[in-house]
């Protein structure tokens, strides 16, 4: 992370290869691989990332790349503003950074509302249509062979080691005892795995954005202004990110209609990609389920290295685990509603 004391040191990289004369800088409080800021430059704001020491900044210029091409097809995106050598991103002694006009609007925090999940569908849609044909997305997917291979034995062994930790608090606070309701819960439906997997036809892998979430989706009211982080170019399932925005935990556990929510959601994708094969559409939500049940994080986090941002990791490991939990219980009428969106494009 970035120390204060560090900012004259950006303030400087800012004024020598950009050109700007900052007159504030406020760090955000958001970011896990960089260190974010909103710099004030004359009459203009702007987005500078700071990334740690030790960055691939070539995987970066890669990401800056596939945001300029998602720009092209029409998904809302944050304007690069290059330095005054045409770089992308620029390291000067130890500073490496990339700059970025200001984009209004706001992450949404409890779940999308039908104008917002559609905004959020068709952008998804055009984004893996720019991106279907990459040369990256032409081999195998190294991540979808594991994805596909979880270490059953190694996540039940991790599950009763969180047990035990919690367990054995000699005072157990509200969250330890959620923790082991929870994750008593998750141990019980591991062995459903192998069968939920076995359950999964033939599914499309291409580049994806890597991220798709609703932390990366800034939002004007209903109007989609930004989709932000894009990752390099790594071939993985359309399914999952499909699945992983359409049904969100916040959206699953949140709204009692969210089945509904999810399929509105598919139904504007599949209007910006409509050729997208029947069996990713209808498998989304198994692929999300299978994710979420593969998945400890934020109560592992918990107890065994725990964030700077641990309290908001905390709520959404009930969040992740309640939206398994629904998912696994509904997923029959989920797939038939899936299957349905599929047919009527």
């Amino acid at each position: 992370m970035l120390d204060p004391q560090a900012q004259p040191d950006l303030t400087a990289v800012l004024a020598r290869a950009y050109g700007l004369t900052v007159i504030a800088l406020e760090r955000l409080p958001v970011g896990q691989v960089t260190v974010n800021y909103r710099a004030r430059a004359g009459d203009r704001l702007l987005f500078v990332k700071h990334y740690a020491d030790g960055t691939d900044l070539t995987a970066e210029q890669a990401a800056v790349d596939q945001t300029r091409l998602a720009g092209q097809y029409q998904v809302p995106v944050a304007t690069l503003r290059p330095s005054l050598e045409g770089d992308s991103v620029v390291r000067q002694g130890g500073v490496a950074v990339s700059v970025w006009e200001w984009v209004p609007g706001a992450v949404v925090q409890d779940g999308l509302n039908p104008a917002q999940q559609r905004a959020a569908g068709h952008a998804l849609g055009r984004l893996h249509t720019a991106f279907a044909g990459h040369p990256a997305g032409a081999g195998p997917s190294a991540r979808l062979k594991k994805w596909m291979n979880p270490d059953l034995a190694k996540l039940d062994a991790t599950t009763g080691k969180l047990l035990g930790i919690a367990g054995e608090r000699a005072q157990r606070d509200a969250f330890d005892e959620q923790a082991l309701r929870t994750l008593a819960e998750r141990r019980a439906v591991l062995p459903r795995i192998p069968d939920l997997l076995a359950g999964l036809p033939l599914l499309t892998t291409q580049v994806l954005h890597g991220d798709y979430s609703a932390v990366n989706l800034l939002f004007d009211g209903d109007e989609l202004t930004a989709v932000l982080d894009f990752l390099p170019p790594n071939p993985f399932l359309v399914a999952y990110e499909l699945g992983r925005i359409a049904f969100d935990p916040r959206t699953v556990v949140l709204d009692e209609d969210w089945i509904t929510a999810g399929v509105n959601l598919v139904g504007a994708y599949l209007e910006t990609n409509p050729h997208v094969p029947a069996a990713d559409v209808t498998a989304c939500a198994r692929v999300a389920l299978i994710q979420l049940l593969t998945s400890l994080y934020g109560v592992k986090q918990h107890y065994l290295k725990p964030g700077l941002i641990q309290d908001d990791l905390d709520q959404f490991w009930a969040l992740r685990h309640g939206a398994a939990t629904r998912l696994l219980d509904n997923l029959a009428d989920v797939e038939s509603a899936l299957a349905q969106a599929a047919h009527d494009r």
